[in-house]
């Protein structure tokens, strides 16, 4: 029988090459909860509603800010999007790595309470961030296991002190590169149209759903709303081609 470290280790391998899914099982609690959307307009008024709104978004983007300044410092085969299994080049000590060992999962946490806030039902938040929670508990595990395996001593020496997860700015070390905006901006388009998309449908269903507009009602009344989705779908359709049918985001060594 395997040891309940070798189990949870297994679980994170397993978790982390179907990562993609975490986003579809969060989907249930906040579909479940549309009905119930309505009720905080009803209850503190328009005015605070679209203050809340502004508010859910600009966290949400401070979660892709922190993974921008994460991915921005680092060099070339580290912290990236790959799913089908572990890869790390080189070991990132510095930087926001210096302050938490974990900096990308805890800017996804963060837009991800943008994303629930944005529902405004109390329990979606409740449900959805234990659940991502627990997939990371269990990833972190299987990654730390690899990264020692291949680091050995100068892996167990950092995460002996930093955090795993809540940073600790006492610790913060400079990076040893400079920030590559094109970098992070080949790296992490993808997030900042994810969450253009999901909170600009979270307001659409909130209203049609939970309010009980119609979708003409719904793009009468928040016109800011559709060109915030133009704007921004315009932004990713620029980035995406000229990451295809360019170089100029390619920075060499990273």
């Amino acid at each position: 029988m395997a040891l309940l470290k070798d189990q949870l280790v297994a679980q994170g391998a397993f978790l982390f090459r179907w990562r993609s899914v975490l986003p579809l099982l969060l989907a249930v609690p906040m579909i479940t909860a549309l009905p119930q959307s309505g009720y905080f307009e009803y209850r503190f008024g328009e005015f605070a509603e679209g203050i809340l709104d502004i508010f859910c978004v600009l966290v949400a983007f401070s979660g892709l800010a922190l993974r921008v300044a994460t991915i921005g410092f680092v060099p070339s085969g580290t912290s990236g999007r790959n799913t089908r299994e572990q890869r790390a080049d080189t070991l990132n000590t510095c930087g926001l790595y210096s302050v938490t060992r974990n900096p990308l999962y805890l800017g996804n946490l963060i837009t991800l309470i943008g994303f629930v806030m944005a529902v405004k039902v109390w329990w979606v938040g409740v449900l959805a961030i234990p659940i991502t929670l627990f997939y990371y508990e269990r990833m972190i595990l299987a990654e730390e296991v690899y990264l020692g395996a291949k680091f050995g001593p100068a892996y167990e020496a950092w995460a002996a002190r930093t955090p795993a997860f809540l940073p600790n700015l006492r610790r913060w070390r400079r990076p040893e590169l400079p920030f590559s905006a094109k970098t992070a901006l080949r790296r992490e388009y993808h997030g900042f149209y994810l969450i253009v998309v999901v909170v600009t449908l979270i307001e659409l269903l909130t209203d049609v759903v939970g309010k009980g507009q119609s979708l003409a009602e719904w793009m009468r009344a928040d016109p800011d709303w559709l060109a915030f989705f133009a704007v921004g779908s315009l932004a990713y359709v620029t980035i995406r081609l000229v990451r295809k049918k360019t170089r100029w985001l390619v920075v060499r060594g990273r």
